[in-house]
């Protein structure tokens, strides 16, 4: 049965890399999307594809419908990322994402649902935890992984194609960003395989954490901001589950410099008892966000409640609820997960 199901494992797996390298070579003009959540993951995989294609003679237009954050600036060539959705190409590929709710943005660009109904579709993403929710035809590209760019990386090597130094650089900081440093419960031994392979193409670690940790500096408003998020962190379930709410006028304030929920998450980890971190931001229209981080494996079962996904350690949702009734449902949710 083992051998059976690795096999038929194996063909699914390079039926999906023959097909994402025929999309890809027909093409001449791709747009590369990134969800309306980017993170360092889908950043370097956009840049490591813009490189590869690139190389290839395609013309490449870098697609997120939010400017990337300033956190996440430290990646070389985020500014080549737009925010107009160019609808005059052949192909629309998708990094990261496979959830309708991720990309609501992008079909408020204009002319960008009816171009992703319509024309060939690409998406790439390591989350096989979630179930696929995306309401247009796509072909899809999925493997589990430490992070998207790993399943760039191999695409690449499938289908021969070069692989620069820019290149490896953006996918090396993609599978850090992703992993902690490979540091987090995802990471196994082809991810540290991956990184090996992106480094002897020129990438180089200590160059790409020196450029994080000059970013990664706060101002005094910030630090002082922290510590009064860290004060208002709620705990319930006997203190396995910790929650910190953001309100808009915080978001409105601080975002630029910084994002609230990436300057309290780790903390949350930190305090003993803790199985679950959510940092919960609200916003004008009825919309809230939830982000997960754990140290039980349990992210993406609970965000997997609310229509969201993500990993087992790091998930994330988005609905239109209240405050109170989303509580209720993450406290019900985080029950039965750690239960199961």
């Amino acid at each position: 049965m083992s051998m059976f199901y690795n096999i038929t494992t194996s063909v699914i797996l390079n039926t999906m890399y023959e097909t994402s390298i025929s999309l890809i070579e027909k093409a001449q003009k791709i747009i590369v999307i990134q969800a309306e959540n980017p993170d360092g993951d889908s950043l370097g995989s956009s840049l490591a594809l813009e490189e590869i294609l690139g190389d290839m003679g395609k013309e490449v237009v870098l697609y997120c419908p939010v400017e990337i954050p300033k956190y996440m600036r430290y990646i070389a060539g985020w500014d080549r990322v737009v925010t107009e959705f160019d609808t005059k190409v052949d192909l629309a590929i998708i990094v990261d994402t496979t959830a309708d709710v991720l990309i609501s943005k992008v079909f408020e660009a204009p002319g960008a649902r009816h171009y992703l109904e319509t024309h060939d579709v690409l998406v790439i993403d390591h989350h096989t935890d979630a179930e696929p929710t995306l309401s247009f035809s796509h072909e899809l590209l999925l493997e589990e992984g430490a992070s998207a760019s790993q399943l760039v990386h191999r695409l690449a090597e499938y289908a021969g194609w070069a692989i620069n130094e820019r290149a490896a650089t953006a996918a090396l900081a993609a599978l850090l960003s992703d992993t902690l440093g490979l540091t987090t419960q995802n990471v196994d031994a082809a991810a540290y395989e991956t990184a090996s392979k992106l480094t002897a193409l020129g990438a180089r670690v200590a160059d790409i954490e020196e450029a994080r940790r000059e970013f990664m500096k706060k101002s005094a408003e910030i630090l002082a901001y922290k510590g009064r998020l860290i004060d208002r962190i709620e705990y319930f379930l006997d203190g396995k589950l910790a929650v910190v709410h953001i309100p808009f006028d915080e978001i409105e304030a601080y975002s630029d410099q910084y994002n609230p929920s990436v300057l309290v998450l780790d903390e949350m980890r930190l305090v003993q008892g803790v199985e679950l971190g959510v940092a919960l931001k609200t916003y004008p229209d009825g919309k809230l966000t939830g982000k997960l981080r754990g140290n039980a494996p349990i992210a993406a079962d609970v965000a997997g409640y609310f229509g969201g996904g993500g990993h087992k350690y790091a998930a994330g949702f988005r609905v239109y609820e209240s405050q109170e009734e989303v509580m209720r449902e993450l406290i019900d949710a985080t029950q039965k997960a750690l239960q199961s």
